[in-house]
């Protein structure tokens, strides 16, 4: 007989785990879409502070907007991390035309790229010549670029189904055109948007110049896709055009920022750490609702989320938002740091960094046991159609959290609208919808209460 009930327990004991799993994320899908915070949130950090470039007065006033928030939520533990951040700023706005013959000229959007070196306050007037990336460079030589403004004008593939693997195979030429271009004496570089929309937005982001001196540096500005269509049809049919730009932008020296960080303290086991995270600065074009103020507000909505719903962790639950992800990530490499001198075991880290749009599962960065343990969790999240679970990156900001014992993953929404968007005057509130940012931060909310609830392979429960 008891080995009867012994089947009997074996059979209840999963069904009922079930049913109050079941439970549990149902109540978090009712507060997040009956009583979300977030889009409220939202909008005071994009409409009332704005664009929020490390080292910016907008990015202070965001550390001390999203901290209030934190401390209005009854965490157990509100605090600022200092970080080091680089201070660049754009300065009077970028001017840019191409010159078909003296005197005819057709002004075309530009921005400069961030980190880039500025033109003479004269601007810069040549020749262009226009390449499909970086591998272009080194067939055409010396000669051919010389004194030429490179154009990069390799396109996102529009057959890549997800945005982002189409976007990482151009984005060097943003990253490292200029370093490359100046070894031949190029005078400028001039780099296609990286959207797969035609528009008069230019999206900036991040360069680098590696190690090459000051002097030797050379300006370089994104323009908008149409404004590569038109100057690449121009050079098609007179190569001898030239193009002018000039921008004002400049480096500062660093100044101090910080990360922001709330958490709840588990109740059973709380010296394991669950990391939620997003990225608190932004480019300073638009407003940086999606990129990523989005995460952002879905971050601190998990930690309430819980609390509404009358969840106490069994894990201390801790949100970050990181500072200077977009030109430095100095605010997790900063996080890493000071988590690996105080020993701190960190077990899970979940980003938010793709965009407010409709959930459509995660991505996770583990071994084989804990990734076969969530894909036993599909189930749960097949009735909110966000159940597309596979193995991949997390988010660049949790990734110096990165060894053996621990689950990196990334909310990965509807990708297709993100590059729209991206680092662009057309990131603003106004494309945010308040159900898609809710459904969001209530699927992150019930990854984070499942990794709680059954730690990992490799811990105790």
């Amino acid at each position: 007989m008891k080995y009867f009930w012994i089947v009997v327990l074996l059979i209840t004991i999963p069904i009922y785990a079930q049913q109050q799993d079941e439970k549990q994320i149902r109540e978090i899908y009712k507060e997040a879409l009956s009583n979300g915070k977030g889009y409220t949130w939202l909008n005071y950090l994009s409409n009332q502070i704005g664009a929020r470039l490390s080292g910016s007065i907008q990015a202070e006033k965001a550390v001390s907007y999203t901290k209030s928030i934190m401390d209005s939520l009854g965490l157990d533990k509100v605090m600022l991390q200092p970080v080091k951040v680089p201070k660049w700023v754009r300065g009077i706005p970028e001017f840019a035309y191409l010159e078909s013959s003296s005197g005819f000229t057709n002004n075309v959007p530009v921005r400069a790229l961030g980190g880039s070196v500025a033109t003479p306050m004269s601007g810069i007037k040549a020749k262009v010549v226009e390449v499909q990336g970086i591998e272009e460079l080194k067939a055409l030589g010396t000669s051919e670029i010389e004194g030429k403004i490179v154009f990069f004008n390799k396109p996102m593939d529009p057959t890549i189904i997800y945005t982002f693997d189409a976007y990482a195979k151009v984005a060097d030429q943003r990253y490292s055109g200029a370093v490359e271009a100046s070894k031949y004496g190029a005078v400028g570089v001039i780099v296609r948007s990286l959207t797969l929309r035609l528009d008069d937005f230019p999206h900036t982001g991040a360069m680098s110049y590696g190690d090459i001196p000051l002097e030797n540096r050379i300006p370089a500005a994104a323009i908008s896709t149409n404004g590569a269509e038109l100057l690449s049809t121009s050079l098609k049919l007179n190569p001898d055009i030239q193009f002018f730009f000039r921008q004002n932008c400049k480096t500062l020296p660093d100044v101090e920022s910080y990360n922001v960080i709330g958490e709840i303290r588990g109740s059973t086991y709380p010296d394991q750490i669950m990391v939620v995270g997003a990225h608190l600065d932004s480019w300073d074009l638009g407003d940086g609702s999606h990129d990523d103020g989005a995460g952002v507000v879905q971050s601190m909505e998990v930690l309430r989320l819980l609390k509404a719903t009358g969840y106490k962790p069994k894990r201390t639950i801790r949100v970050v938002l990181y500072m200077n992800e977009e030109n430095g990530l100095r605010g997790a490499t900063t996080y890493a740091a000071e988590a690996g001198k105080k020993r701190e075991n960190h077990i899970f880290a979940l980003e938010s960094d793709s965009g407010g749009f409709s959930p459509r599962g995660f991505t996770f960065d583990t071994d084989q046991g804990n990734f076969a343990k969530v894909l036993g969790w599909k189930k749960l999240f097949e009735p909110y159609m966000v159940h597309f679970f596979e193995q991949g990156f997390s988010g660049a900001d949790i990734g110096p959290l990165k060894k053996d014992k621990i689950v990196l993953a990334g909310l990965r929404p509807d990708s297709q609208r993100y590059f729209d968007h991206h680092h662009s005057e057309n990131d603003v509130f106004k494309h945010i919808n308040k159900r898609e940012l809710e459904l969001g931060a209530a699927a992150m909310a019930s990854l984070v209460y499942l990794f709680d609830t059954y730690g990992l392979n490799n811990s105790n429960n």
